[in-house]
C-alpha cells in the first residue's frame, strides 16, 4: 500500500481513490499486457493510483495452463525459439517506451542465458530449435515476475495476484463491475480485461460428443496430461483411443510413450522406438483425414520475417478486386464488405500461388518470369470476374510451361540437344534452370558435376542417372508436379487397415525427407509454408469479419482450417520422426483411415473405433478427445462466459448474408476496440476481451508473441492500453 506524502504546509494530502483494473487470465497474454503496462506506468503520474488484481485459475502466473512450467516434459512448443518474444520491440507501431534489448530477450536468447547458468540441456538450443513447452513456461514466468516487479516499483501502483477462478462478472454500483470467483470472493473493478485463453467443451453440452460409455473411460480434455492420463488409468493393459491427430494428439501420444520411459534411438537413417513396458498396449489414433499433421520444414528464412514469401497472386489487392467484381451484398444493415465464397473465389488463388511457388522452388528464380507470364492472363481475368471453373483451373498454363521446361531440360540432360541450341529456342536461361533443378533434386555435388558436363559440352545425364534424391523427390524431369488434392490428401483410402498403415508410414518417411530439405529448397514444403504461413494474413484479410458468406465461412472453418493445420502448422520434423517410429513399431495404430468414428457397442459395453474404408473395428478402454475445441460460451466447460452470456453482458458474433442466412461460429461480438457488444446491441467499455473469445469474426489466432514482426498480439494489446490510460487517469 502507498503512504500519503506529508505536506510541509499542513496535514497529509488525502490519498486518491485508486483506479481498479481486474485482469482475468494469467497466461502469455497477461505477460504481454503486464509488460506494456509496466513499461508505460509513468503515465499514471503522481496524482493517481492504480490497483491491479490479476486472476489465474491454475496459479501458473505468466504461463497459464497451456504453458505451465510443471507440465509433461514430452510436449514441445510449436514455434522455434527465435520466433517467440515477450515484449514490444521497434517493429510495433506506437508501442511507446521500449525496454532495453537485454530486458526483452527472445525465447532463444533467454534459453542461452539459462543454459549458461544451469548447464541444463533442455536450454541448450539454437535459434532454429523447437523448445519444450515447459521451457517456454519457465521463461514466461520469469518475464512475468520481472514485469510485475517493474510495475510495483511505481509508488502509486499495486499488483495483487489471485490463484482463483473467475466464474462471473456482474454490474455493480457506481458504473463498476463486480468480479466473482469460485470461492465466493467478490471485488469491484472499474474495468476488466479478459485474457482467458483456451478452454474446452463440456461433453454434456456438445451435440457431437464422442460415443464413450460403459466400460470405456472418457477423457474429454487431456490436459494436464499427468492427471488426466495417469499410469493407473492408462496402463499396459489398456488400449487408448485418441480422437484427433493434430498437436494435442501428438502431446497425448508422446506422454503415453516417451513419458512412460520409452526411448528413441537412431538406427541408420531410421529412428526406432524401444518400449519401456509401461506404455498402453496400443494407442488407436483416428481423425477425419486419418493423418497426423505434416512435419514442419527446417526453417531457412530469417526469423524476423524478412524472407517470408510476399505473394505473387494471393495478395490483398487481388482480394479487393474479387470483392468488387464478384462479391455478394452483405447482410445485417448492409454496411459491411461484400462477401466472397472461399472455394469459388479464393481457393483458386491459393492453389495458383502454391503451384507457382512450388515450381519456382523446383526450377529456380530464372524460371519465375516465364511461369508468372504464363499464369498472368488467366489470373487477371479471374480477379476481374471470370469464373475459374475449379480450384486448379488457373494452374493449367503453369503446367504447360512446366512441360516445356522439362522437355528442353530433358533434351540437354540426355545429350539430344546441345545447350546453345536449346537456348536459341527459348527465352529463359536454360543453364541456370538446369543447374537449379539438379541442386534441388540431387544436391550441390550433383549440381557441380552437371555444371562441369555442360561447360564441356558433355551429356549431364551421366552424372544424375545413377543417383537417387536424398530428399525423396522424383528424379525425372516431368516429375514433382504440384497437385492440390494430393497436397491435402497424400494418402488415399485403403481397403484394409494393413494397407493404410503401410501407406501412412511411407508418406511420413517421405514427408520427413521433404521437411529436412527446408522451407526454401523443397518444392512441397516451400509451397505450403510460403502460402499457408507467410500469406496467412492475406487469407485472414479475405475471411475475417464476415468476409465470406455464412455458408462459406462454415465450410472454411470445418475444412480449410484443418488443411492449414496439416500443411503448415504441424510439429517439428524431429517430433514427427518420433511419431513415425511409434507407427512403425505398431504401438500407435493408424489403421482406421479417413472418416473414422467412435461408436458405442452394446454387446461389449465398450467404445469401438471403426474405419469405414479400411474396415478396422477396435475396442478401446480409454477414449481421449485429443483435439482443441473452438471457443463457444454455450459449450464451454468453464462457467464464466456462459454467465456473461446469460447476463447479457456479451453476445455471440453473427455472420449474416443478404438473403438472411446466419452463421454463429461461437466467438463474441466485439467492437474494433475489443469491447463486447451486449444483448441490447451496445458495447460495454468497462470490459475488454483479447484472444480466443474473438474467434469466429477472426481466424488463425495464436497466443505466442512473435518478435520483430509488428505482431498482431502486441498490436491488440496496445489497442487496449491506449484507451486504458486516459480512463485510469481521468483524461
Amino acid at each position: 500500500m502507498t503512504t500519503p506524502r506529508a505536506d510541509a504546509s499542513g496535514p497529509p494530502a488525502a490519498t486518491p481513490e485508486p483506479y481498479r483494473l481486474a485482469v482475468v487470465g494469467g497466461g502469455p497474454r497477461a505477460t504481454y499486457a503486464l509488460e506494456r503496462l509496466s513499461a508505460t506506468i509513468d503515465r499514471l503520474g503522481e496524482a493517481h493510483r492504480l490497483e491491479v488484481h490479476l486472476y489465474e485459475r491454475t496459479g501458473a502466473f505468466g504461463a497459464g495452463r497451456a504453458h505451465a512450467p510443471d507440465q509433461a516434459r514430452t510436449s514441445y512448443l510449436n514455434r522455434i525459439g527465435a520466433q517467440v518474444g515477450f515484449a514490444a520491440d521497434e517493429t510495433v507501431t506506437g508501442a511507446g517506451p521500449l525496454r532495453p534489448p537485454a530486458e526483452r530477450p527472445t525465447l532463444h536468447e533467454w534459453c542461452r542465458r539459462r543454459h549458461e547458468e544451469t548447464g541444463d540441456p533442455d536450454f541448450d538450443l539454437g535459434p532454429e530449435d523447437w523448445p519444450k513447452r515447459y521451457v517456454h513456461g519457465l521463461a514466461l514466468r520469469d518475464m512475468f515476475d520481472a514485469f510485475a516487479a517493474d510495475l510495483r516499483r511505481h509508488p502509486g501502483a499495486e499488483l495483487h495476484l489471485h490463484h482463483a477462478e473467475v466464474v462471473d462478472i456482474a454490474p455493480a454500483g457506481g458504473n463498476r463491475l463486480e468480479v466473482v470467483t469460485a470461492d465466493g470472493d467478490r471485488r469491484t473493478a472499474d474495468e476488466v480485461l479478459l485474457l482467458t485463453g483456451h478452454s474446452h467443451h463440456d461433453p454434456d453440452r456438445s451435440a457431437d460428443r464422442l460415443a464413450a460409455a460403459g466400460a470405456t473411460r472418457h477423457v474429454p480434455h487431456p490436459y494436464p496430461l499427468e492427471e488426466q492420463l495417469d499410469a493407473d488409468s492408462c496402463g499396459p493393459d489398456t488400449v487408448v483411443g485418441c480422437a484427433g491427430m493434430g498437436l494435442t494428439a501428438i502431446d497425448t501420444i508422446l506422454h503415453l510413450t516417451e513419458g512412460r520411459g520409452g526411448t528413441f534411438h537412431q538406427d541408420g537413417p531410421r529412428l526406432v522406438y524401444r518400449p519401456s513396458g509401461r506404455e498402453p498396449a496400443a494407442v488407436v489414433a483416428f481423425s477425419g483425414s486419418g493423418l497426423f499433421t505434416f512435419a514442419r520444414p527446417d526453417n531457412h528464412k530469417p526469423s524476423d520475417g524478412g524472407g517470408d514469401h510476399p505473394g505473387t497472386f494471393l495478395t490483398r489487392e487481388a482480394v479487393d478486386q474479387l470483392r468488387a467484381h464478384v462479391g455478394r451484398p452483405p447482410g445485417g444493415d448492409g454496411t459491411g464488405r461484400r462477401q466472397l465464397d472461399f472455394e469459388r473465389d479464393l481457393l483458386p488463388l491459393v492453389v495458383l500461388e502454391m503451384a507457382h511457388l512450388h515450381y519456382t522452388t523446383l526450377f529456380g528464380p530464372a524460371a519465375a518470369l516465364l511461369l508468372t507470364q504464363r499464369a498472368l492472363p488467366g489470373y487477371l481475368a479471374f480477379v476481374t470476374g471470370t469464373p475459374a471453373g475449379g480450384p486448379g483451373a488457373l494452374t493449367a498454363p503453369l503446367e504447360r510451361a512446366v512441360d516445356e521446361i522439362a522437355d528442353v531440360l530433358e533434351g540437354v540432360l540426355r545429350g539430344k540437344c546441345a545447350l546453345f541450341g536449346a537456348q536459341a529456342a527459348v527465352s529463359w536461361p536454360v543453364r541456370d534452370v538446369l543447374l537449379h533443378w539438379t541442386r534441388t533434386v540431387y544436391g550441390p555435388s550433383a549440381e557441380a558435376g552437371v555444371r562441369r558436363c555442360v561447360d564441356r559440352s558433355l551429356p549431364p545425364g551421366q552424372v544424375t542417372d545413377p543417383l537417387d534424391s536424398a530428399w525423396g523427390l522424383e528424379t525425372y524431369l516431368h516429375g514433382n508436379r504440384f497437385d492440390w488434392h494430393r497436397a491435402v490428401s497424400p494418402v488415399p483410402p485403403a481397403a484394409s487397415p494393413e494397407e493404410f498403415r503401410a501407406s501412412v508410414a511411407a508418406f511420413m518417411a517421405r514427408d520427413q525427407l521433404w521437411a529436412r530439405q527446408g522451407n526454401l529448397r523443397n518444392p512441397h514444403k516451400a509451397a505450403a509454408d510460403g502460402v499457408w504461413r507467410d500469406l496467412r494474413q492475406v487469407i485472414s484479410y479475405a475471411v475475417d469479419h464476415a468476409g465470406l458468406t455464412p455458408a462459406s465461412q462454415r465450410r472454411f472453418l470445418s475444412t480449410y482450417v484443418r488443411h492449414h493445420n496439416r500443411l503448415a502448422n504441424g510439429a517439428a520434423a524431429e517430433i514427427m520422426a518420433k511419431m513415425a517410429a511409434l507407427v512403425d513399431c505398431g504401438l500407435v495404430d493408424v489403421g482406421a483411415g479417413p472418416g473414422a468414428r467412435a461408436r458405442y457397442d452394446e454387446a461389449t459395453g465398450k467404445t469401438v473405433v471403426t474405419g469405414p474404408h479400411t474396415g478396422l473395428s477396435r475396442p478401446v478402454d480409454v477414449l481421449v478427445e485429443a483435439r482443441m475445441h473452438g471457443f463457444d460460451p454455450r459449450l464451454d466447460a468453464l462457467p464464466l462466459y456462459r454467465n456473461l452470456l446469460g447476463r447479457g453482458l456479451v453476445r455471440l458474433w453473427r455472420n449474416e448474408s443478404a438473403d438472411g442466412e446466419v452463421f454463429q461460429p461461437g466467438g463474441l461480438d466485439l467492437t474494433p476496440d475489443f469491447h463486447p457488444v451486449g444483448a441490447e446491441g451496445a458495447p460495454d467499455p468497462r470490459l475488454t476481451v483479447l484472444g480466443v473469445p474473438s474467434e469466429g469474426a477472426r481466424s488463425f489466432l495464436l497466443s505466442a508473441l512473435r518478435p520483430n514482426a509488428d505482431h498482431y498480439v502486441m498490436r491488440d494489446t496496445l489497442v487496449w492500453l491506449d484507451a486504458f490510460w486516459p480512463r485510469a487517469t481521468g483524461r
